[in-house]
């Protein structure tokens, strides 16, 4: 069904309350704001109502809770409360129900299947405009949340329980805060909020194909009966001449051969009519003019065998394995008869065949002899009344679809064997009876039956039908011919076609569903080539033949799911590639399929937003991380820098590398104002919105290293505003580079950073300079200064409120900014300003990228380029001069890439985070996992079971900077060090001596080696497993052989030194035995480090 046309369910029970009911203002008393009105459960369907009786709020999942999985949350959930028992009491499964229903649902509205805006209907529609009307007659042009929750409740049929989410679709219509709505407001946010969802799925359904097409020239000769592919990718063509050819996927030539045998001058040659291939077998069936089924080698392209004698020619041919050793064989002839040869033994009989006795070089049986043979089965059945255009054996279902042009019969799904049907059987006996005579069928290869009509589906199509192709997953039939339709069936209902697909110019001559992706490919005679959506019934992409260079008449075609383009055959073989957005194969969820550059939070609507390079905006449940909304094309096809809410948190405010501010109803995607410089517009890099005194601001700063300040005020109309003048300290003292950062502190500071490192803290009231400052280097030598003075610039600013808005401690830190290397740098910004303080918060050297404080300023959130998020106790640094380092109180990775937003919420203690790797998750506030933004499995806030954790995101996982921390692995130590290092720590209970100490004589033996006699290692040899020998020896092995292996330290034999054997020096020293001080046949007279241990 298309996207326009979408059927949403009605509620029958709203129609049923409002039907005598005059005027909903009789409704209305003096008690008109009072939530109190209710409807019955029995209400069909409402938002919050499932079936009779069950509120709609219970059914969490598709179906019933008995019919839905849980969640192995749930489950755990479940284990976690009860209280063990080993039985069971009388009501135990009502209560285990009830829980079940409690910790599922927490909050009925907010997890309900289906949202308001989506259980409106036409006949809703009406109802609710009926409504607004009688407002409008009463004078009350706009009604207030009380008088809309009415109105909905009347004509949806909802009910009290639904409240939350009527108050939440209202503050979304009234994205000012005017506290009413009118009926042209409710209307626009409907239309723009469902023309963003199919935008949305349009846009993830994207597809094309390359252009032009990849061409590969072909000799002049017989034109190509079909294209088919093998399993390892070769692509097999055959022209009617015999010629075969064998090209690489991308089209280069690999073999060419002409299989048929020359004949004598004189005689007609021979031509083809149609090929398969067996590949099961290695075999190339080709159908021949001379009613023959040849079989050739696929590697060699020799004769194998033929099937010659036919009744008819076989003008289509089609193979299909169906078993172990067996397969099927069918071909369509011009008398519109599908004949099926079954083999069994497949392999057995075709080496019989081919030792029978040759014709024309090729070892040949005829039809009526195979058939005698007890692994051969031949059926014919008459179908159509023209020859077969197209004949294909599904095993699937399993049956036969053959088509012609023929109207009547156009396509046809028969079995393969008459079914077994004992009445029919029995009628027909009775009825030779009766005549008395015997009724008796038999096979015939000269005379084909007809289908029983419970044996077959007939579907008749105007002009017959030329292709078709079927699909059991999408139980989806597709048909196409001379009337340019594409036809779409349910393959079981035949009276009439499920959709019509319209576009094509020409008879339809190729079709294709690719159930993987739900597409339909269509080629029509003027080499047009069409991308269809199977779910939405529309064309994705066409291929215009001007475009695609494709000349000459078509001939033959083919889809391939694995090459993922489509091989069109006409004077010339060409490749339409396919070209599709890059999908995650690997274990790892991503939130969008570009880069994420920014990411924010919602308190008014609990809803987190992110943007990316792409220009996409999705708004995100933060209670389930479900997608709520997406719209694209935010800001053209340029990337989203930037975001920032109003003070309400009910509008968002974008800034792009389109250098425009864009100001948007993010629900429905309707935007509302644009703020830009007039002329070309540099790159917006942070904005801010603030409140000073009684005007509403919206600040950004970029690449035109100015501060740019726009007014937002209700009563300006403009949909395109222009900046306000400049500050002159801005002007004449401001950046000299681009300014990459702005962070504000109500009422009166904003601070901004620039590229160059540069920090300049404003006063908002008068727009001077209250302080600036230059961002120090960290200590480093003189031959690396020159490289890091070019990474200086800081990305991130916060301010410590709680002590910039404190009279009293104007001599404290409180600005915190990013510095290079991964430190950060606190400042004093009230006393003239004055560098306070800096440590290094990256354990890795990264540059920190985003800052976060707490509301008390006792917490900093730190995130690097490379994924890491620090948390630091910063309460006690920055009070005095003392450079008193905070405490780190936790580090976790959180992404693989630069972390691009960091977004704390402190009523829920949680933490969100985007990155440049596609992914928006989050966190709680101790660095525990709860989930990626857009994962198939909810989570509930509140329930930490439903959380990720202890698991961590897949690719955090696997990624290489991961891993932990070794000294061998950061290339700090050697393996030589460490073994020697280890060995210390193993002889540290032997104290040497202070000559041997300090001795450092090569000859010096380092390590004291343990001694352990012959009869030690006898004695624990004999304490091993062999205990007794003789009878009971060979069950003692067996009694043994599966004990775990006891770990109780090392044995004696465990304990035993060995030495490397080396090349020895042509001359050495004599061993100094006397310093060594123990048997000189353990002594070593070579320096270990020399050996490398």
């Amino acid at each position: 069904m298309p996207l326009g046309k979408k059927a949403r369910p009605n509620s029958a029970e709203g129609r049923i309350e409002t039907q005598n009911v005059p005027s909903i203002l009789t409704e209305l008393g003096p008690s008109s704001g009072a939530v109190g009105h209710s409807l019955p459960w029995q209400a069909g369907r409402g938002l919050c109502t499932g079936e009779v009786g069950q509120p709609r709020g219970l059914d969490f999942g598709e179906g019933s809770l008995e019919e839905s999985p849980k969640p192995e949350w749930l489950e755990r959930e479940l284990l976690r409360q009860e209280n063990r028992r080993h039985s069971l009491a009388l009501g135990d499964s009502a209560r285990l129900t009830s829980r079940q229903l409690y910790i599922r649902v927490p909050n009925a509205c907010t997890l309900a299947k289906l949202k308001i805006e989506q259980r409106v209907s036409l006949e809703n529609l009406s109802k609710l405009k009926s409504a607004f009307e009688d407002f409008e007659k009463a004078g009350t042009r706009s009604v207030d949340l009380p008088q809309f929750s009415l109105i909905i409740k009347k004509c949806l049929g909802l009910h009290d329980n639904c409240n939350a989410q009527i108050q939440e679709l209202f503050m979304k219509i009234d994205y000012s805060g005017r506290g009413c709505i009118e009926w042209d407001e409710f209307c626009t946010y409907m239309q723009l909020e469902f023309i963003e969802k199919e935008e949305s799925v349009a846009r993830g359904k994207q597809v094309a194909f390359a252009l032009p097409a990849t061409i590969k020239a072909l000799s002049h000769g017989e034109p190509v009966l079909r294209i088919h592919a093998t399993p390892d990718g070769t692509i097999v063509t055959v022209r009617e001449d015999g010629t075969v050819n064998y090209w690489s996927s991308k089209l280069q030539l690999r073999k060419s051969k002409s299989v048929f045998h020359e004949r004598p001058i004189g005689r007609t040659p021979k031509w083809a009519t149609d090929f398969i291939t067996m590949p099961q077998y290695n075999k190339l069936i080709i159908g021949t003019g001379d009613r023959e089924i040849q079989l050739y080698e696929v590697s060699s392209l020799e004769p194998y065998c033929q099937i010659n004698g036919l009744d008819t020619v076989p003008l289509k041919l089609d193979y299909c394995y169906t078993g172990p050793d067996e397969c099927a064989i069918v071909y369509g002839d011009a008398q519109g008869c599908v004949n099926i040869i079954l083999m069994t033994s497949v392999g057995e009989t075709l080496r019989l065949w081919k030792k029978l006795p040759k014709v024309e070089t090729v070892p040949s049986i005829g039809i009526h002899h195979a058939v005698q043979s007890s692994n051969v089965t031949y059926i014919s059945w008459k179908v159509h009344q023209d020859w077969i255009t197209k004949v294909k054996y599904f095993q699937t279902i399993p049956a036969i679809v053959s088509s012609s042009n023929h109207e009547a019969s156009a396509l046809v799904i028969g079995c393969i064997h008459p079914s077994t049907n004992i009445e029919q059987q029995m009628r027909e006996t009775k009825e030779g009876c009766r005549d008395g005579r015997s009724k008796k069928i038999t096979a015939s290869l000269s005379n084909p039956q007809q289908r029983a009509a419970y044996d077959q589906t007939v579907f008749s199509i105007y002009k017959g039908a030329a292709t078709f192709d079927l699909c059991k997953k999408l139980n989806l039939l597709v048909t196409g011919g001379m009337d340019r339709l594409v036809r779409m069936w349910n393959p079981h209902v035949p009276g009439r076609p499920t959709g019509i697909l319209k576009g094509h110019c020409a008879p339809i001559v190729y079709l294709c569903i690719s159930s993987d992706d739900g597409r339909i490919f269509s080629v029509s005679a003027d080499n047009a080539a069409r991308i269809w959506d199977v779910q939405d019934q529309c064309c994705l992409f066409t291929a215009h033949p001007k475009a695609s260079m494709l000349r000459g008449d078509m001939a033959a075609c083919l889809y391939s799911s694995a090459m993922k383009g489509l091989y069109v055959v006409t004077d010339s073989l060409g490749l339409l590639s396919l070209i599709t957005k890059a999908t995650v194969q690997d274990l790892s969820i991503r939130s969008h399929k570009e880069a994420v550059l920014c990411c924010g939070y919602s308190q008014a609507f609990r809803q987190v937003v992110s943007c990316t390079e792409s220009s996409v905006i999705k708004v995100w449940d933060v209670d389930t991380g479900a997608q709520v909304f997406e719209y694209g094309g935010a800001h053209g096809q340029t990337a989203v820098t930037c975001m920032t809410f109003d003070p309400k948190g009910r509008r968002l405010v974008t800034g792009g590398r389109d250098g425009c501010l864009k100001i948007w109803n993010f629900n429905n995607g309707h935007c509302l104002k644009i703020l830009s410089r007039e002329g070309r517009a540099e790159e917006i890099c942070d904005c801010s919105y603030l409140q000073v005194h009684r005007s509403s601001l919206v600040m950004s700063v970029g690449w035109g290293r100015r501060i740019d300040v726009y007014l937002d005020s209700p009563e300006d109309t403009w949909h395109v505003q222009r900046p306000q003048p400049s500050w002159q300290d801005d002007l004449r003292k401001g950046h000299k580079d681009d300014i990459l950062c702005i962070a504000q502190c109500p009422p009166c500071l904003l601070a901004t950073s620039s590229y160059d490192g540069e920090i300049i803290v404003w006063n908002l009231g008068s727009g001077h300079i209250q302080c600036r400052f230059l961002t120090p280097l960290p200590p480093q030598t003189d031959e690396a200064l020159d490289s890091h003075l070019k990474n200086v610039h800081v990305l991130s600013l916060v301010f410590l409120r709680t002590r910039a808005l404190n009279s009293t401690s104007t001599s404290v830190a409180s600005l915190i900014s990013s510095g290079p290397q991964g430190h950060i740098h606190f400042w004093n910004v009230l006393n003239g300003g004055k560098f306070f303080m800096s440590f290094k918060a990256s354990r890795f050297q990264q540059e920190i990228t985003k800052l976060a404080v707490t509301q008390d300023d006792c917490l900093l959130f730190a995130a690097d380029h490379i994924g890491y998020v620090y948390v630091y106790d910063i309460k006690d640094c920055g009070l005095t001069l003392e450079q008193k380092l905070p405490k780190t109180t936790n580090f976790w990775r959180a992404h693989i890439s630069s972390i691009s937003g960091l977004q704390l919420i402190e009523s829920h203690q949680v933490l969100v985070t985007c990155s440049t790797d596609c992914t928006v998750r989050l966190w709680s506030i101790n660095g525990e996992f709860i989930g990626t933004f857009g994962q198939p499995e909810r989570w509930i806030l509140h329930i930490a079971s439903s959380w990720r954790h202890p698991a961590v995101p897949y690719e955090v996982l696997t990624d290489p900077l991961s891993m932990p921390s070794h000294s061998i692995l950061d290339d700090r130590l050697t393996l030589s060090d460490a073994l020697r290092s280890a060995r210390s720590e193993d002889s540290s209970t032997e104290v040497p001596s202070t000559e041997d100490t300090m001795s450092d004589s090569p000859n010096k033996v380092k390590f004291l080696l343990p001694c352990f006699s012959d009869r030690d290692i006898e004695e624990e040899f004999n304490g091993s497993f062999y205990l007794q020998p003789g009878k009971r020896l060979r069950h003692e092995i067996f009694k043994h052989a599966n004990k775990t292996v006891n770990h109780d330290g090392p044995k004696a034999y465990h304990a035993l030194k060995y030495f490397e054997v080396i090349d020895g020096p042509s001359t050495c020293e004599k061993p100094d035995l006397f310093l060594a001080g123990i048997d000189p046949f353990i002594a070593s007279s070579v320096d270990e480090e020399s050996i490398g241990i």
